[in-house]
């Protein structure tokens, strides 16, 4: 029962780093070398195909991680009932993230696309200015849910 419990926190910690680290490097490192670089419909056209690499990875994530978060709080602890504060945070902000995702893929990617196929660069654009908008936050927020998991319960 240890190990499968350790198996689930390591892939719980491995899609973690991931999804977040993933945001990380596009917004702080991929865009500011895509606007350095590309002029409007290459960037555009570059976003398209960096998202339909990353986002098979995204849900990944966002269905394994509350699969193996849930599985710890209920192997690992008994249920919500026994968890610290900041677990019941992290799970919160974790939830959180997962509905902004769905947001971006299911209205804001599909925005994005479509767009892009048609060539229609000044919506392509507000659809990508919208996506970085939900990227940012979720960066925020899984960079403190990450802080919660690691340390919270030293608070």
């Amino acid at each position: 029962m240890i190990e499968l419990r350790a198996t689930a926190l390591l892939l719980h910690l491995l899609l973690a780093v991931i999804w977040v680290g993933g945001m990380f490097f596009a917004h702080f490192v991929l865009r500011p070398s895509a606007l350095a670089l590309l002029e409007g419909p290459a960037r555009l056209r570059l976003w398209c195909g960096v998202f339909e690499r990353f986002f098979p990875w995204v849900w990944v994530a966002a269905l394994g991680l509350p699969a193996s978060g849930f599985y710890l709080i209920f192997a690992g602890y008994g249920g919500f009932a026994g968890l610290h504060w900041s677990l019941h945070a992290m799970s919160a902000t974790g939830l959180l993230m997962l509905a902004l995702f769905a947001a971006l893929y299911f209205l804001l990617y599909s925005r994005l696309r479509r767009a892009v196929a048609q060539e229609a660069w000044p919506e392509a654009a507000r659809a990508l200015d919208l996506i970085r908008r939900i990227v940012v936050t979720n960066l925020s927020l899984g960079l403190i849910t990450v802080a919660l998991g690691a340390v919270g319960r030293y608070w």
